[in-house]
């Protein structure tokens, strides 16, 4: 017993280093202007399981950078793709973010934004990127709503979502992905598909997918939202206490594991 729970440790420690070694690596490593104060998330329902994975970013933006501002949406469709998505459509005045509700219920009217949010974080869905027919319209998005985003003052990020349960083998192509896609297009890339793939090595019983084998766990949208901060505020999110009712060594387990997968990821 010893000596297969030996090996299988050593397994997915080569597992995690060979994933380090063979994929490509980011040119963009760090967000590109002052911290962020607003977020759009663009996507699909990756990002809204769980009650979304704004409901836990933003409690980890709140308790680590504490005094900043952070403002933040979800824009999703079900099953979406690059394509699907009208993103300059959500850039347009008196649109989303017009008004809010105050502590009596009043309706509030915002204060017009610009940017409407500093940064745009877009996936695809999630075998596009690698699919044969529909690579070559995630690359034609990549670009076209980069530059929208851009367009509109905001500051474009992908987010690299992970493999499916039961086919381990799309991290690497995901991740090949979406880093060329931001390397042709100057874009900051938050690598969640690593951070899964390195999770389930070292802690292969942790559940981090839904029943359906494809959608985030709440412990697979915490990581997401832990990778996420890691990235866009170059800050470890070990400590944090914020742990969405997971157990609290779960969750710091997390948290290590988004740190050290953003870190190695942008290492050269």
């Amino acid at each position: 017993m010893k000596i297969s729970k030996l090996l299988g440790t050593l397994f997915c420690l080569l597992f995690v280093q060979n994933i380090a070694l063979a994929q490509i690596k980011p040119t963009v490593k760090s967000y590109p202007k002052e911290t962020p104060k607003s977020a759009a998330f663009i996507g699909n329902s990756f990002f809204y399981f769980n009650n979304g994975i704004i409901s836990n970013l933003a409690p980890m933006v709140a308790e680590g950078m504490k005094g900043s501002p952070w403002r933040q949406s979800m824009i999703t469709i079900s099953g979406s793709g690059f394509d699907w998505h009208d993103v300059d459509s959500y850039f347009r005045p008196n649109a989303i973010g017009k008004y809010s509700f105050d502590a009596q219920n009043n309706v509030v009217i915002n204060p017009a934004q610009k940017p409407l949010f500093d940064v745009s974080i877009l996936m695809d869905c999630s075998q596009c990127p690698i699919h044969p027919q529909m690579k070559s319209v995630f690359t034609e998005y990549a670009k076209k709503h980069s530059d929208t985003v851009r367009r509109h003052g905001s500051v474009p990020v992908f987010f690299m979502s992970w493999a499916y349960k039961d086919k381990p083998d799309m991290t690497l192509p995901l991740a090949d992905a979406y880093t060329s896609a931001g390397n042709d297009n100057g874009v900051l890339v938050i690598p969640v598909g690593l951070a899964f793939a390195k999770s389930i090595a070292l802690k292969p019983d942790l559940e981090l997918y839904a029943p359906d084998k494809r959608h985030p766990s709440a412990a697979g949208t915490y990581l997401s939202a832990a990778t996420t901060y890691a990235t866009l505020f170059n800050r470890s999110p070990v400590g944090l206490k914020y742990s969405a009712g997971l157990n609290p060594e779960m969750a710091l387990f997390l948290q290590q594991v988004a740190y050290d997968t953003v870190k190695e990821y942008q290492k050269p």
